[in-house]
């Protein structure tokens, strides 16, 4: 990466390079979410250093999410300068993509572990989380949304990014006239009025019409998939534009899939090893009353991965963007767990549905 040298105020906050990236817009996988904004975020270095000290910690370890990976040796330079000369900082080369997706074999080798970019799923004192809130300001584009939506009852969700700007966002609309319903939603939340690509609790709210602040569309898609009788707002702050969720294009995706299944002789159902991913008893459930069946545990499911078991389709039982983000670069139909029922005659095709965690660790 071009630009200047990364910079430390006192309070060990880090100021990324003024560079312009190419990306593509709406796609946080590819964005490292920083697309027509320059950020300024906050790595928390100051409450690192305290953890070091208090621990008398001699590694510690940096995880970071896929988009940010690219800013994880400036982060660990700034932070190399605030620790001592015998404290060994070690970045994770794991994917990452979301507080579900902790490396545990570093967090097994180090005395810190700290996981940048997500907000706590699960509590625990060997974990500094390290949200990295956005900068961006979220009035512009609550005010273009007034546009689309109608006044009178309306639910508010965000992501992690953004939650340190949701107490101003329900405040804007409450002055518009807007009666606001927020809720958290179960364990894998954080707080309240915050949707993962896995889970949409926070919008079980009593309203028709939901307004989503953040980047991307996998969010708000995944959320009207699960709320098909709301109408859902994305609000996008990062790309600056408004839209309603239209799920039209990824059910004809799905449906697609599931109809090539049909046909399908044997299966690979996978079963995710990640911490805070796995289903073992939806899995072993298939396997169980599939005699054509083949239970598959690995860590990261990529296509490759999967080619040379050769089965005609595949049941994906983590992640459910692995179906939903990557189900088009497999060569065989990847199902959800519900589509699979769909796919062998247990369940109508009409009950095809958005795959979520619910209460999952």
């Amino acid at each position: 990466m071009g630009g200047t040298s990364p910079t430390l105020n006192a309070q060990g906050k880090y100021s990324p390079p003024m560079s312009h990236e190419t990306r593509s817009e709406g796609d946080l996988r590819n964005t490292g979410m920083s697309l027509k904004h320059d950020r300024t975020w906050d790595y928390e270095l100051d409450r690192i250093v305290d953890a070091v000290e208090e621990r008398d910690a001699k590694k510690v370890g940096l995880q970071f999410p896929e988009g940010l990976k690219r800013r994880a040796s400036r982060v660990a330079d700034d932070l190399r300068t605030l620790l001592p000369d015998d404290v060994r900082v070690l970045i994770s080369g794991q994917p990452c993509y979301g507080a579900c997706d902790l490396d545990t074999y570093m967090m097994r080798r180090t005395d810190v572990f700290v996981h940048f970019g997500h907000s706590p799923m699960k509590e625990s004192d060997k974990i500094i989380y390290v949200p990295l809130f956005s900068n961006v300001d979220v009035t512009p584009i609550m005010e273009q949304s007034i546009e689309t939506l109608e006044v009178g009852d309306v639910g508010l969700v965000t992501t992690a990014q953004h939650m340190n700007k949701f107490a101003e966002m329900r405040e804007w609309l409450e002055d518009k006239g807007f009666t606001v319903h927020t809720r958290k939603g179960d364990d894998r939340l954080t707080h309240e009025g915050q949707v993962l690509g896995c889970n949409y609790a926070s919008a079980d709210i009593d309203a028709d019409q939901v307004l989503y602040v953040g980047g991307g569309k996998f969010h708000p898609l995944g959320l009207a998939m699960e709320h098909p009788d709301k109408t859902v707002v994305i609000a996008d702050p990062v790309n600056n534009s408004v839209s309603i969720a239209d799920t039209d294009k990824f059910l004809k995706q799905r449906y697609g899939a599931v109809h090539r299944a049909m046909d399908a002789e044997n299966w690979g159902v996978v079963f995710c090893t990640k911490i805070g991913q796995g289903r073992w008893e939806v899995a072993n459930d298939i396997v169980e009353n599939n005699d054509n069946a083949y239970l598959l545990t690995m860590d990261e499911v990529t296509p490759d991965r999967l080619t040379n078991f050769g089965f005609d389709a595949y049941v994906n039982t983590g992640c459910p963007r692995i179906t939903t983000d990557d189900g088009p670069q497999f060569k065989q139909p990847m199902l959800t767990p519900g589509e699979y029922e769909i796919a062998v005659g247990n369940e109508p095709l009409d009950s095809l549905s958005f795959d979520t965690f619910h209460g999952t660790w």
